[in-house]
């Protein structure tokens, strides 16, 4: 891009996050330095090195151990499964890989009820409102739910620097004010969007939520929040059975398959960035809509799941708005089912970011 060009579309898109501009900038100064070097030179490259991007953080919590009774239907396993997978395709550093620290009691009360996080800290919730959570309680639940909601948190933050960054576990939405259901404690990603206006990071947030089951704790939380727009993608017959109502709620039949997801999907990312002016996007990628989910009831194939990806990135990147991934759900027969699904999201995060 010209020099002219350059200064007529910054003057023109002011509005474009910082992470954006800086992307910009930066690699008008390497194609700018690098012009007086032969492209074979060893200084080329070292140059080249130093005005590297910005690499895509990881951020997980596998290692805090959430024991669960023989035979619990949640694939625990496929947090660490996805961390390895990661790790050996070549595509990451060890250094690309980062525990977050636990969300404190004033930071997740940004989002929960200050008596509900101190009764889930002491191990003082009802027998029913355990059942709920579907998780026996436990310390070790405790912690791994803080350090959740932190991984969220820490990858939204990240985000704002780098352009792109996921947390490899989170995606808790059908955590409410006041309790937990449906395999969530806490609800990171209003968790996360609301520390990142109270840090005074950004002004708007967008929640795309693209598990399979609505992310109803999530609707409910942020219901008149303005500075935070949720969209969530979801069964119309799925758990949960009582929908919440988010900004814009897209229910689909049982059996909706790859061609009217994706047609569903892109109208639906249509209307929220032509309505509201996100500065950045928490992006729920549940593995779920596969069509051998357990628990998911639409029939999406691999090849559609990574086309929906590939829409929810293209808009935020086509548009300069920094994304924060959580992995959300999934429960597919064969557990490496999830993890290639996954595994898959990430990969595409990395390569249409160039983190």
């Amino acid at each position: 891009m010209k020099a002219m060009d350059s200064a007529r579309w910054l003057g023109a898109n002011r509005s474009k996050s910082k992470w954006y501009r800086d992307d910009l900038q930066r690699r008008h100064r390497v194609e700018d330095a690098l012009s007086c070097f032969d492209t074979s030179g060893a200084q080329y490259w070292r140059l080249a090195q130093s005005h590297a991007r910005p690499r895509m953080k990881l951020f997980y919590a596998d290692h805090f151990v959430l024991p669960l009774p023989p035979g619990h239907r949640f694939p625990m396993e496929k947090y660490q499964r996805l961390r390895m997978r990661l790790a050996a395709s070549g595509k990451f550093v060890d250094d690309d890989f980062r525990v977050p620290l636990a969300a404190d009691d004033a930071t997740l009360a940004l989002a929960h009820c200050p008596d509900y996080v101190a009764r889930v800290a002491r191990g003082a919730l009802s027998a029913q409102e355990v059942r709920r959570i579907g998780f026996p309680w436990s310390a070790q639940m405790v912690e791994r739910s803080r350090r959740s909601a932190g991984a969220t948190l820490e990858a939204c933050r990240a985000a704002l620097a780098d352009g792109i960054a996921a947390n490899l576990a989170g995606g808790t939405h059908h955590a409410f004010r006041d309790r937990g259901e449906g395999f969530c404690v806490f609800n990171d990603a209003a968790v996360a969007a609301r520390a990142m206006l109270f840090e005074q990071r950004v002004a708007r947030v967008a929640i795309i939520d693209c598990d399979v089951h609505q992310g109803n704790g999530t609707a409910a939380i942020l219901a008149g929040d303005d500075d935070i727009y949720t969209l969530s993608i979801h069964g119309a017959k799925n758990f949960p059975f009582h929908k919440e109502t988010s900004d814009l709620d897209i229910e689909l039949a049982d059996g909706t398959g790859d061609r009217d997801y994706l047609a569903a999907l892109k109208a639906a990312l249509d209307r929220v960035f032509a309505r509201f002016d996100a500065e950045l996007v928490i992006y729920l990628a549940g593995a779920d809509p596969f069509e051998d989910d357990r628990l998911g009831r639409l029939k999406l194939s691999r090849a559609g799941l990574a086309a929906r990806d590939a829409l929810v990135l293209n808009a935020c990147k086509a548009r300069g708005i920094p994304l924060a991934l959580a992995m959300a759900g999934g429960y597919a027969r064969n557990i490496d089912d999830t993890v290639d699904i996954h595994a898959t999201t990430i990969l595409a995060a990395r390569s249409m970011f160039g983190a």
